[in-house]
């Protein structure tokens, strides 16, 4: 029998209770859609007391689904001020789903300066004091919590910066080994975990629940089928195991769409140095306790996550992945990977997005408060985030408030949240995704610049991005990783088979279709009681009319098409 937990931090009471019935088939991004949608208004303070954090699992969640455990933690956004949801590898998940929890509901606000732990087991939940993990950085409480509650515990957590509200705080949560590693970056929900005074959320492991099938057989059946598929496919049974997502920089770069010096160019001379390939040479140089394919989550059949060593062989940060090295790296102008990991692993221990970091950090140096290159100053200004001081305030604000105060020219924003790693100029189907997304700037609503699309010219994106945005969304509700998408995204029949032998039932094939339409009608729904409108669905005036290097381009997607993008409801 599947559950809610509700936690009330303004008692510290939790209540574990049925799922209501139109919460029954929701799972992942499209219950925390639909939750927000029924309990939170729209207009209310990202941060205040009406707001609430939803920890919810995917559909599929603990099965034997091939990379099936993704954990999806949304609320309300203090950087876009709609709705958001961001989901992340780790161990949670599969532990959740385990336990019989559909959903974690956090709500209300506690006295202020407390600071809490969530445990949740086998024989209930329970809210406890942190005290002493209060300003502990990321790895150190992890730690500290393992000794607590066991190596074998799943936790999810913020950094200091999440304790102070910074707006672009984010969650991590531990991976197979234990390690802190895989980051709810996006859109700031680590300071609406801080804001309820939630340091850590600790899943415990449990062996005493399985997972119940309506067909067993069926089921590892149909999974066996989706293994072939997947170890046939290129890139998730090829190259991502052997280089990551890393090996996006050279694409980018040979597209002339890879961020430089805060989108000033779409080539940066250093692309080789930091490029995957090398990143790939320099483990298998270094040994020690470096890896070039590891796996982020329960399941994982496809490993293309990274560990990255020091010149010694130890570990310097895992994972180092394509959105932070082209933010921290190539948009910064920095390129040595030793320095971008260094800058990757404050920013992890803080619990700050790299991404939007990045792009503070491009800003500033835009405008002339450090040249680009100096790696020294950017992690001063990371340091200054994590100490909260004012300057750090600003810079962890994000990319929209901070360039707003230094009046700069180029503000890479949508929605108030900051670019990823994609020049829309050169990648027009992110142009329309950055645009249209309810979640902002967020490329992982489906960036699609691993097809075949011609991204230099401006027909098809607006058609391509809307496939790319149902499919993404339906996996984030099923518990999916993006990675199996090439294998199975395209054989939606396997997916509902999946569906039918778990819960059972008799679904079409287009239950994944209608899913992904559902789920974004209703973020829509939210951000339109939010106040969003069409002109929030615009990029940033200087796309289109400043020309970026080396294939000179405009963001050239007309705003009448762009509207019609969601016009299946």
């Amino acid at each position: 029998m599947k559950k809610i937990a509700r936690v009330d931090m303004s008692t510290l009471d939790v209540s574990t209770g049925q799922v209501p019935e139109d919460y029954a088939m929701y799972g992942g991004r499209g219950l925390i859609a639909r939750i927000l949608l029924n309990e939170v208004e729209p207009t209310c303070d990202p941060l205040g007391r009406k707001n609430k954090v939803v920890i919810s699992p995917g559909l599929l969640g603990g099965t034997s689904a091939p990379n099936a455990n993704r954990i999806s933690i949304g609320g309300k956004s203090p950087l876009t001020h709609g709705i958001k949801e961001s989901n992340a590898g780790g161990t949670i998940g599969a532990r959740l789903s385990r336990l019989g929890i559909k959903a974690v509901i956090i709500e209300g606000k506690p006295e202020p300066y407390s600071l809490h732990i969530l445990k949740i087991g086998a024989d209930g939940c329970e809210v406890l004091p942190a005290y002493e993990y209060k300003g502990v950085g990321i790895y150190q409480s992890a730690s500290m919590l393992q000794r607590e509650y066991g190596t074998r515990a799943g936790i999810a957590l913020i950094g200091p910066a999440g304790e102070a509200g910074i707006l672009s705080a984010c969650i991590a949560v531990t991976d197979p080994e234990g390690n802190p590693s895989r980051y709810c970056g996006r859109g700031g929900i680590g300071a609406v975990l801080g804001s309820k005074g939630i340091k850590a959320v600790v899943v415990e492991d449990t062996k005493r629940s399985r997972i119940a099938y309506s067909d067993r057989e069926s089921f590892r059946s149909t999974v066996m089928t989706i293994m072939s598929h997947i170890s046939e496919t290129p890139d998730a049974g090829g190259f991502y195991p052997k280089y990551g997502t890393p090996f996006m920089i050279n694409l980018m770069n040979d597209k002339g769409a890879l961020p430089t010096r805060n989108f000033t160019s779409g080539r940066f001379e250093k692309a080789d140095e930091i490029s995957g390939e090398r990143m790939y040479e320099i483990i298998e140089d270094r040994k020690g306790e470096g890896k070039h394919t590891h796996s982020c989550m329960p399941g994982c059949v496809v490993g293309c996550s990274n560990v990255y060593p020091d010149a010694d062989g130890h570990v310097l940060v895992s994972p180092l992945e394509y959105e932070t090295i082209g933010m921290l790296g190539s948009n910064c102008g920095i390129g040595d990977l030793d320095d971008i990991a260094r800058l990757n692993y404050l920013c992890n221990d803080y619990g700050v997005d790299t991404i939007e970091t990045g792009g503070a950090v491009g800003i500033a140096m835009d405008c002339g408060l450090a040249d680009f290159g100096d790696a020294k100053e950017a992690e001063n200004m990371i340091h200054e985030i994590g100490k909260a001081s004012v300057h750090g305030r600003l810079l962890g604000s994000g990319v929209a408030i901070f360039g707003r105060v230094l009046g700069a020219k180029r503000v890479a924003a949508v929605k108030g949240q900051g670019f990823s790693a994609y020049d829309p100029r050169a990648a027009r189907t992110c142009g329309v995704l950055f645009s249209t997304s309810p979640m902002g700037a967020d490329h992982t609503g489906g960036h699609g610049m691993r097809s075949t699309m011609d991204q230099l010219r401006p027909e098809g994106h607006v058609e391509y991005s809307r496939k790319l945005q149902i499919i993404t969304s339906a996996f984030d509700c099923l518990g999916l990783c993006l990675m199996i998408a090439s294998a199975v995204g395209g054989r939606p029949d396997l997916i509902s088979r999946l569906i039918n032998f778990r819960y059972g039932g008799n679904r079409e094939d287009d239950f994944v279709e209608n899913t992904g339409k559902e789920t974004l009608s209703m973020e829509r729904r939210f951000n339109r009681g939010a106040g969003f409108t069409k002109a929030d669905d615009r990029l940033p005036d200087f796309f289109k009319e400043e020309r970026v290097p080396p294939h000179n381009l405009l963001f050239d997607v007309s705003d009448e098409e762009i509207d019609t993008l969601f016009e299946f409801g």
